[in-house]
């Protein structure tokens, strides 16, 4: 038997989270062979990720909420590794597990790697070459202390071989944010409001917008929205916006009869959505993920990407973030001449399994 301890921070992380407890759960049905706790650092707080968010995704409230969330990008990352440092001494373990690129990911394995306990990363090898982004920092210095990469696509692993990196510890498993994606389709709810009951397959967008260099300009936001409502045509544009957000797009004096801003949504409500949208415009790497999995068209407002398996088998495109670059692609998806989901190796729902599999024959001594 041995010990793991599973960190998460941002919405994301959870739903990366979620499938790997659910194959150590299965794992355990005979004999308890793995014991976990799930630690939430409190990075993100977010009042969707209260008690509903853990029913939809099946999982257990965390062990323990480190409350680290708010202040700039150092006192946040300070405040997770004095709390996880507390965390590991009152609770010994093997091995932490990490995912995904968050400020939580980078904290926590550091503070492991000071306390001498093995580091395993989910979703490691991945990179955008975009030194602007935190989330390349968080990658990049995670990996160069992991221990163990459990990675999405063979680029990630050559990503890792070059920075030499042995096959012993790179484990091609897949994408257990797709595991959760595609447990969870059956699961899917229309949200609630008059708005979302007018709604037909098809017939609306679906906006995400979150990245400073995107929401943080305001004329260049403010240009890049009227891009979008002139290209979407008719189409209703369904934004789930921050309050922030919202703000500056209020007082830029955007806007639109079809442009309808909404409340962030729960999960299951969110990718129901998506699956019944006629594109999804984003600056999101996880969104471009579940839209190529689901073959809805995804339009991506960044000038790089650290998933491009989603654009060469998926339904994603790198349109970057000139305004004037939108028009062709928004014409292509309206005209129903979108490029078709090839399929991604290993994106099949059973990564967990594969990750609690070879975690167990590494840390079963």
């Amino acid at each position: 038997m041995f010990h793991i301890t599973l960190v998460a921070g941002a919405r994301p992380n959870f739903m990366k989270i979620a499938p790997i407890i659910h194959a150590i759960d299965a794992f355990n049905k005979s004999e308890i062979r793995i014991e976990y706790r799930l630690i939430h650092t409190g990075q993100h707080y977010d009042k969707k990720m209260s008690g509903d968010f853990f029913e939809q995704l099946n999982i257990p409230e965390p062990d323990a909420n480190l409350g680290a969330g708010g202040g700039t990008q150092a006192e946040q990352t300070a405040a997770v590794m004095v709390g996880f440092e507390k965390e590991l001494m009152d609770h010994p373990t093997d091995v932490v597990l990490v995912v995904g690129d968050v400020t939580s990911t980078l904290a926590c394995s550091i503070t492991a790697k000071k306390l001498q306990v093995d580091v395993v990363h989910v979703e490691g090898g991945i990179r955008s070459r975009d030194l602007t982004m935190p989330e390349e920092i968080n990658r990049m210095v995670t990996d160069s202390i992991t221990d163990h990469f459990f990675t999405t696509s063979e680029l990630a692993n050559q990503n890792l071989k070059n920075l030499g990196f042995t096959e012993k510890s790179i484990h091609y498993v897949g994408n257990t944010m797709i595991d959760t994606l595609l447990k969870n389709i059956p699961n899917f709810q229309q949200p609630e409001g008059e708005l979302f009951d007018q709604l037909q397959p098809q017939s609306y967008f679906v906006l995400t917008l979150h990245r400073p260099a995107n929401v943080d300009e305001e004329q260049k936001l403010k240009a890049m929205m009227d891009a979008i409502m002139e290209g979407t045509g008719d189409f209703p544009v369904l934004f789930p916006v921050h309050p922030r957000t919202a703000k500056i797009l209020q007082n830029l004096g955007v806007s639109h009869d079809r442009l309808h801003m909404v409340e962030p949504l729960g999960y299951l409500e969110f990718n129901y959505l998506v699956k019944n949208a006629k594109g999804v415009i984003t600056d999101s790497g996880g969104i471009t993920e579940e839209a190529s999995v689901m073959n809805v068209p995804c339009l991506t407002l960044r000038d790089n990407t650290e998933r491009p398996e989603t654009i060469e088998l998926g339904t994603n495109e790198l349109v970057g973030t000139d305004p004037n670059k939108l028009k062709p692609y928004l014409d292509k998806i309206r005209n129903g001449a979108w490029k078709q989901y090839q399929g991604i190796p290993l994106w099949d729902g059973k990564t967990a399994e594969r990750i609690v599999k070879k975690l167990s024959e590494i840390y079963n001594r």
